[in-house]
């Protein structure tokens, strides 16, 4: 680089140099580089005047706002986009009904009969009476006409009342038909409070008579409203 006095200026150190010199006198830079093509100041990759500057700027900041905005909708809705692309939707499964084993029902229990209290007396059938003990001679529970019926009823303790009730009903087809109900007044029995054996004697034609009848007949003996004896025989009418 030469000045306007035609000395030559070393690009390197900057000495000035005579026209006529070829290297500086410095540094020892050959001048001829320098002679051909001014050298100037070095110049920055970025431009430093102030358009430059704001249109550098402006293009960073609308960069920034983009990149700002695609992560704040990429956030919002955070679907994969899909034009252009042939995407395959996996099927929903659906529940299937499987056959499930059902429990077999249990047995309903069936309620169990409660068994009903054993009268505390026995009644006993013959077609004699003794009179004394008033027990029963030759015991049967069969009878026919023209014979005696006859009963006694025996308690392991007295029998503490002056009265009892005899009640017949006649047995047909599972079903039970009144013969000689026990409200009757013919049904009651007078006995000794202390005793514990009662009996009684009667003709066969008379209870044929009475009753309409023979057939398979239930004696039940009541002492209040407890039920002490039963017992079972059968006459015939014929």
């Amino acid at each position: 680089m030469t000045d306007d006095s035609g000395e030559t200026i070393c690009p390197n150190c900057g000495h000035v140099n005579p026209p006529w010199a070829r290297i500086c006198r410095n540094c020892g830079v050959s001048l001829s580089r320098a002679l051909g093509q001014p050298v100037g100041p070095p110049q920055s990759p970025f431009p430093s005047d102030q358009a430059s500057l704001l249109s550098v700027g402006a293009a960073i900041g609308s960069i920034v706002i983009a990149i700002v905005l695609g992560l704040v909708f990429s956030a919002i809705n955070p679907t994969q986009p899909t034009v252009g692309l042939s995407t395959t939707q996996t099927p929903t499964p659906r529940p299937t009904a499987s056959a499930s084993a059902t429990p077999a029902g249990t047995p309903t229990a069936k309620p169990t009969a409660t068994p009903k209290p054993k009268p505390p007396g026995t009644i006993t059938f013959g077609t004699g009476l003794n009179r004394s003990t008033r027990q029963v001679i030759n015991p049967t529970s069969a009878f026919a006409p023209n014979e005696f019926f006859a009963h006694s009823v025996s308690m392991p303790q007295p029998f503490g009342v002056t009265t009892v009730a005899e009640e017949v009903v006649r047995v047909a087809n599972g079903k039970e038909t009144v013969v000689q109900s026990r409200t009757d007044s013919s049904s009651v029995v007078h006995v000794s409070a202390s005793s514990r054996v009662f009996g009684f004697i009667v003709s066969t034609n008379t209870l044929i008579a009475d009753w309409h009848g023979g057939g398979i007949f239930v004696m039940r003996i009541w002492r209040g409203t407890q039920k002490i004896a039963e017992g079972r025989f059968t006459l015939s009418s014929g």
